[in-house]
């Protein structure tokens, strides 16, 4: 077994290795071969010849990025670390793949589990990823398979990786458990979680299992239908209002009255799939009328060309006349 030694200098040893050893455990994990000690501003590796030719590599170039940028966040050192994971691609929403480059223009936004990468694959999922920079409100409208709701989750849990709000929360009107739930097996969470599934399985691609339990539990990220939102102030957080064309004028009035002065909202929707009972009207097509000329609010338009699902799902779209 090999020893390497590495020295700290110039940079803060907590900015490097991160609040709570945060950037640290990313970099074992990186590393399972190799034996890591840090000691203040030194650094002790032991393992293999090979392993440690990478991993000076690696460390060398976080090291370069905090003193260029006075900044080094976990998403910055997983963009660093990724290249040593094996290609992988998944189907679900925007294009994730676990390798550096790839398909799919633009940057990563978020590194999820198993190496993945979650980036705008589309030129309206990027405008989504820039406008939310300069935006507190933002709503993504289009149809099925555009990856609205996916990219909006990824922005939320970027934002939580890089400790720039305290909490995610992700909500959508449970239009069918409102009219069905006293059938519905199960206490309410039970009955309501089908709606929220969708969810449950962006963050599922996006953050471990068990760190997404202890979130979940200690309401780090807090997953509710609408109707919870009433009455409360969001701060500090980034919200996300999903299938928002099934809430009515007053609900969503409620809903974006609740945002607090640190607060980030995004609202997706799709007009052509409102489940709303016939007679009551869907406060999304108001709302996109009377917010379009405020500033700090951008509305985005996805469209069939943003479809990143399987390519029968445009075909589908257009042929039931949502897209053109």
């Amino acid at each position: 077994m090999n020893e390497l030694r590495l020295t700290l200098e110039s940079v803060d040893p907590v900015q490097f290795w991160g609040t709570n050893n945060e950037h640290y455990e990313l970099i074992k994990n990186a590393f399972p071969k190799l034996k890591v000690v840090a000691r203040g501003n030194e650094v002790k590796v032991l393992g293999d010849d090979q392993e440690l030719k990478s991993f000076e590599v690696k460390y060398k170039q976080l090291l370069s990025h905090l003193e260029q940028y006075s900044s080094l966040t976990p998403n910055d050192v997983e963009s660093i670390l990724v290249s040593r994971r094996t290609p992988a691609v998944s189907e679900n929403g925007s294009e994730k793949l676990a390798a550096t480059g790839g398909g799919g223009g633009g940057e990563v936004i978020v590194f999820g589990t198993n190496g993945l990468m979650v980036k705008a694959r589309t030129a309206n999922q990027r405008r989504m990823v820039e406008s939310i920079v300069k935006n507190d409100v933002l709503f993504a409208i289009g149809p099925a398979g555009t990856g609205k709701t996916y990219t909006a989750v990824a922005l939320a849990v970027r934002a939580l990786k890089n400790k720039e709000i305290k909490r995610i929360i992700l909500t959508r009107p449970a239009v069918e458990a409102g009219e069905n739930l006293g059938f519905l097996p199960g206490d309410l969470k039970e009955k309501v979680d089908p709606y929220l599934r969708p969810l449950y399985d962006a963050l599922d691609d996006m953050i471990p299992a068990e760190k997404l339990k202890t979130y979940i539990e200690n309401r780090t990220i807090e997953i509710a239908p609408l109707a919870f939102m009433r009455g409360r102030t969001l701060d500090n957080c980034f919200v996300i209002l999903d299938e928002a064309q099934n809430s009515t004028d007053l609900q969503l009035k409620m809903f974006l009255t609740r945002m607090g002065p640190s607060a980030k909202f995004i609202v997706t929707g799709d007009v052509t799939q409102i489940d709303l009972p016939k007679k009551q009207m869907s406060g999304l097509h108001n709302a996109l009328r009377i917010l379009d000329d405020i500033p700090g609010i951008e509305i985005i338009y996805l469209t069939g060309e943003d479809v990143v699902r399987h390519k029968l799902v445009k075909r589908i779209l257009k042929a039931y006349g949502d897209i053109q």
